[in-house]
């Protein structure tokens, strides 16, 4: 018998209200000392409104798992999933690769969901140790593998276009669960693949 696919998408709620967003966005360019005269600002306002939108919007999909006839144990990696998102804390990018693996259970995955599932906690105004942990424990909570593991490696524009102004510098964040936690050769297999030294 199939199991049916799990529908996944964004939370509920109001849909952006773009409008309003123009509006708060060429109040903070004018605030700011931007004069949005020009023919090349007049648009940015709205351009803004609809980029902040999309960023926060992820995409729905259906979550397609197969049963694991062969009975496949080992690791099933999918490495350098490319993660965008905004940092909460000053609504800036941040962008880098996320490295998703689990040990198959009775399912297994349709490989594209992993990004998809990526995609879905980044679309979000977040921070990374969240966003890392959320794939994994979402993973574990929907499949049910013998063990999950999520790196994230992403460069903050909060850190490297302001403040510190760090250029060239990355974040890294890991969340390990079930036998990719407790069995220290199969976290060794798992940070070895994702080519971190663990």
């Amino acid at each position: 018998m199939s199991t049916p696919a799990l529908r996944v998408v964004h939370e509920t709620g109001p849909g952006p209200d773009l409008e309003a967003a123009e509006a708060a966005a060429a109040d903070l360019l004018t605030a700011l000392g931007i004069s949005l005269d020009s023919e090349s600002l007049r648009g940015t306002p709205g351009r803004m409104a609809r980029a902040y939108a999309e960023l926060f919007t992820p995409r729905s999909f259906d979550l397609t798992t197969f049963p694991n006839d062969e009975g496949y144990d080992e690791l099933v990696l999918a490495r350098g999933i490319p993660v965008r998102s905004v940092c909460e804390h000053h609504l800036l990018p941040f962008v880098g690769v996320a490295h998703v693996g689990y040990l198959p259970g009775e399912r297994i995955l349709g490989l594209s969901k992993l990004a998809r599932i990526v995609e879905h906690f980044a679309c979000r105004p977040q921070v990374q140790e969240r966003l890392t942990k959320q794939v994994a424990d979402w993973l574990d909570e929907q499949l049910e593998p013998r063990g999950v593991g999520v790196v994230i490696e992403a460069e903050h524009s909060c850190m490297t276009l302001r403040g510190v102004q760090a250029v060239g510098s990355s974040t890294v964040t890991s969340t390990l669960l079930g036998t990719l936690r407790e069995d220290a050769r199969s976290r060794q297999e798992f940070f070895a693949l994702t080519g971190i030294n663990g």
